[in-house]
């Protein structure tokens, strides 16, 4: 890591010089240096292995420079698209920081192993709860915290069930990838719906019936690698039940439950589903439910099951919904111009209503949380320490990252730089684009190492190249973040922390060999499912 810092100046000269040599009134050369400030980003995280909270400071750095230089950025602008970035940003960390806090809480008490524990007596056929605990158990932990948890947790959990290392963290890896978007009690998708100005009925639909597709896909991967693909039927009838929950919850306006719902109906189903398949085989995996209800266990789903009823109340109570919503904010922000021309028409920021917003419920549940397992003992007095520190660790470098990779969005966006961008796309591709559109996510989330920051990079992109092309712009948008999502089982962040917590040290690449053809074809699956979409 201090070489790769050393070489920062470096490459910021180097950007300084291309866009220097670029900087002319060509169309090409404007496309370019448009590119420039992504570009900079995927070199400094794929090439030197830089995190998000490193690579996104220095591609707004190299974003401000091009578009002071090349763009026309004047004050105005600047003032108007950084400050609707801060916005979005601290909506996105008022779920981030809570959902961190809520699964450190529970995760202090035993929960999440308490959990697994469980799943072993519950599904009584070992090869359906290897597939479950890889592909739905994943899920359900990726719709609790994500940011690579679940690849860093499950793996292990699978290496202690039997499964070769190399295998349990490519299963996982694989397994946990459609949950993503929908995952983090929904701070990806609450960032994309601050990111583009779509229908929010039609993404949220058109996103779930994505990733539902992709959960079939994950689910059958999965079972391939742990070399259960005969059990493809049960996978099918899991993927269905998951699909369906996902979708009627993010439909229904739950997103925070989207991947936590659909992972724990997975789990529901493979319990019950295993059991004629044990019966045939003759091998009942030997456990009792009654044993399992440990007070570590209790808490855990007391915990989120108290988070469930408390959004499903304020969701579906119409009532009380208005009367929360009705304390808010939402500023607006005047017209603005750079000196180039290129202009950005009146409108408002980013609402902020805090008694509605989920980040409330998760941290009043937290806080509940912490407070009911101090007073029956499952916590030492001064265990809120190590709990705030975990946090701590997990939230502040992703929030750098949330910060500055939107800033950079909404710089591009306000600039130009990404309806120049939009433009050569639908040009060059026409509307062959859908095809494409996931493997645009996925690459985005192979380079950045989240969905999230993919979303923030090229969401914009997918929303003005549908214009351009006259496609629904929910459905690129929706396909752009089923493909970060895919791409989250390539990411080599996720892949080297699951290796590391099974002994895989220096052998990550020997997973990402196995995940890569998955994450391609499912890429590329998903990519004909929209272009399908487009044609209707």
């Amino acid at each position: 890591m201090p070489r790769a810092r050393s070489l920062a100046p470096v490459l910021l000269a180097l950007t300084l010089i291309v866009l220097l040599l670029l900087a002319r009134d060509t169309r090409a050369a404007r496309i370019v240096l448009a590119a420039l400030p992504i570009a900079f980003v995927l070199v400094l995280m794929i090439g030197l292995h830089w995190g998000g909270h490193q690579a996104g400071p220095a591609g707004l750095l190299a974003g401000l420079l091009i578009a002071a230089l090349a763009f026309g950025l004047s004050l105005d602008v600047l003032w108007v698209s950084q400050a609707k970035g801060v916005l979005i940003a601290l909506f996105v960390l008022a779920i981030l920081w809570p959902a961190l806090l809520l699964y450190n809480v529970v995760n202090q008490v035993g929960g999440i192993t308490a959990i697994a524990h469980a799943l072993e007596a519950w599904i009584v056929e070992r090869g359906i709860l290897l597939i479950v605990v890889a592909w739905a158990f994943s899920g359900m932990l990726e719709g609790l915290a994500g940011f690579g948890l679940p690849v860093a947790i499950i793996s292990p959990i699978l290496v202690g069930m039997g499964v070769a290392p190399v295998t349990a963290v490519a299963a996982v890896a694989v397994g946990h990838a459609w949950s993503v978007t929908f995952g983090d009690m929904g701070v990806i998708y609450q960032t994309l719906t601050g990111l583009v100005e779509v229908d929010n009925t039609r993404l949220a639909s058109e996103s779930a019936l994505l990733l539902g597709a992709a959960c079939l896909a994950c689910g059958l991967a999965a079972a391939r690698i742990l070399g259960l693909g005969r059990r493809w039927p049960a996978v099918i009838a899991l993927a269905v039940i998951m699909s369906a929950v996902q979708y009627a919850l993010v439909v229904g306006g739950l997103v925070p439950l989207g991947a936590l719902g659909a992972g724990f109906a997975g789990i529901v189903g493979g319990a019950v589903i295993s059991r004629p398949y044990a019966r045939r085989a003759g091998a009942v995996h030997n456990g009792s439910p009654a044993r399992v209800l440990t007070p570590a266990l209790a808490s855990a789903l007391l915990s989120y099951g108290a988070l469930t009823v408390l959004l499903t109340a304020i969701v579906l109570i119409g009532p009380l919904n208005d009367a929360l919503r009705a304390v808010g904010w939402q500023p607006a922000f005047a017209a603005v111009i750079t000196r180039d021309g290129f202009e950005t028409p009146a409108g408002t920021g980013q609402a902020l209503r805090p008694l509605v917003h989920p980040g409330s419920a998760i941290l009043l549940v937290a806080l509940l949380s912490y407070a009911a397992c101090r007073q029956r003992g499952l916590l030492p007095a001064q265990s809120w320490r190590s709990i705030a520190q975990a946090t701590q660790r997990s939230a502040l470098p992703a929030s750098i990252g949330v910060v500055a990779m939107v800033g950079l969005s909404t710089l591009m966006e306000h600039t130009g730089m990404t309806q120049l961008l939009a433009e050569a796309l639908s040009d060059a591709l026409d509307r062959a684009f859908p095809l494409v559109s996931p493997v645009v996510g996925i690459l985005g989330a192979f380079a950045t190492g989240s969905n999230n920051n993919s979303n923030v990079l090229f969401a914009p992109l997918q929303e003005s190249v549908a214009e351009l092309l006259s496609i629904a712009p929910a459905l690129l948008v929706a396909a752009q973040t089923t493909g970060g999502s895919i791409g989250s089982m390539l990411a080599p962040a996720k892949i080297m922390v699951g290796s590391s917590t099974v002994g895989l040290h220096g052998r990550d690449g020997e997973v990402l060999r196995i995940t890569l053809p998955y994450g391609l074809l499912i890429g590329l699956s998903i990519g004909l499912l929209t272009l399908a979409l487009a044609q209707v």
